[in-house]
């Protein structure tokens, strides 16, 4: 009986992951057509992007990638 219910439990585990995945790839084609939106309006979808990135971060860690990056381009005479 512990084998039925385990694996109808496993059963209903999958198929809820495949829903979520399913609108998963349904929001990422969402923001795919809001990047070509912006593109196709002049805005630069990589800086967007980086700008997006950036705006996940806490503050500290913006901060330190920031402050890396400053580095990296001091050393190569980027700065």
């Amino acid at each position: 009986m512990s084998d039925s219910i385990s694996a109808e439990q496993l059963r209903l585990f999958i198929e809820r992951i495949e829903r979520l995945e399913e609108e998963k790839k349904g929001i990422a084609d969402d923001i795919k057509d809001v990047y070509n939106e912006a593109k196709s309006t002049g805005f630069d979808t990589k800086t967007m992007r980086s700008i997006v990135r950036l705006r996940k971060m806490e503050k500290h860690d913006r901060d330190e990638a920031e402050a890396l990056l400053e580095t990296y381009k001091a050393a190569l005479g980027l700065a």
